[in-house]
């Protein structure tokens, strides 16, 4: 069962995007929860989430009727390059390759374990930071809320 505050930081992290969100992506979406906060944090984006599950995916669908839900593996997502203004990951393993690649410059990604260090999938904030780094992200922010942490990257803008 979901605790209350599960989505405490993927919210507080969202929260602080800056700049419009025309198309955000929910990775992992399981049931939709990440993706029905997006869709009400940006009411005029178009939302977007994608699961290997069938089943999940079709609670999701029941749940969020105004949401667009996609089958595909987060390790080789169904998109466009540069297609999404922000791509955001709750409990999720960061495939950072992949949120790359389907991130517009400019774009913003969201990492958000609900529990800390003691969420079942949990990467350190700095590894993370070190990672998106690498890979020309900037404006690195570390979110605190709930039991829970978030990372906050925007994408570099091509030189």
């Amino acid at each position: 069962m979901r605790q209350e505050d599960s989505l405490a930081p993927y919210t507080a992290a969202l929260n602080r995007v800056d700049g419009s969100v025309d198309r955000a992506l929910d990775v992992g979406t399981g049931t939709g929860a990440g993706a029905r906060v997006l869709a009400s944090l940006f009411p005029q984006a178009e939302v977007v989430g994608v699961d290997v599950s069938r089943a999940m995916l079709d609670e999701a669908r029941r749940l969020s009727p105004g949401v667009a839900f996609v089958e595909g593996d987060a390790a080789a997502l169904p998109f466009d390059a540069a297609s999404f203004d922000l791509v955001a990951n709750a409990n999720m393993i960061p495939f950072l390759d992949e949120v790359e690649r389907v991130l517009k410059p400019g774009g913003w990604t969201v990492y958000a374990f609900s529990a800390g260090p003691d969420t079942p999938i949990w990467v350190e904030p700095a590894v993370l930071r070190r990672e998106l780094e690498r890979r020309g992200f900037t404006d690195f922010a570390e979110i605190d809320a709930g039991r829970g942490k978030a990372a906050l990257a925007r994408k570099g803008k091509p030189h």
